[in-house]
């Protein structure tokens, strides 16, 4: 991978009830597990991939949807937030199509994002 690739960067607020229109994009045996907030939409554990939904523009209504698969990390690690002045906990995978970053805001349990992750690649 070279060093001047980007890296992918997301944002989870806070832990969210599974978008109801989010069915529309799952394949056959695929269930949503859990969701988190983004700033503008969400993102979806499923038993099969992390579904991300960005919303773009002024209006919203263009949407962005990522789609990782768990079979594409290659390794992941999590990092809690530390002191008052370290507020956000981190999340970084490493997978085929590159490097991931998911910043996690106070509130949100990196512990169990991790658990989520070790379910779905272990």
């Amino acid at each position: 991978m070279a060093a001047n690739q980007s890296i992918l960067e997301w944002t989870l607020v806070s832990e969210c009830p599974i978008p109801n229109d989010v069915n529309e994009i799952l394949v056959e045996g695929e269930e949503a597990i859990a969701a988190y907030k983004t700033f503008r939409d969400s993102a979806i554990f499923t038993n099969k991939r992390l579904i991300v939904r960005d919303a773009q523009g002024l209006s919203g209504k263009k949407v962005e949807i990522y789609s990782l698969p768990y079979s594409s990390i290659n390794m992941w690690s999590t990092e809690n937030a530390g002191s008052f002045f370290d507020v956000n906990a981190e999340v970084e995978l490493w997978t085929r199509a590159g490097h991931i970053k998911v910043n996690i805001k106070k509130g949100v349990d990196v512990r169990k994002f991790d658990k989520l992750i070790a379910n779905a690649i272990l």
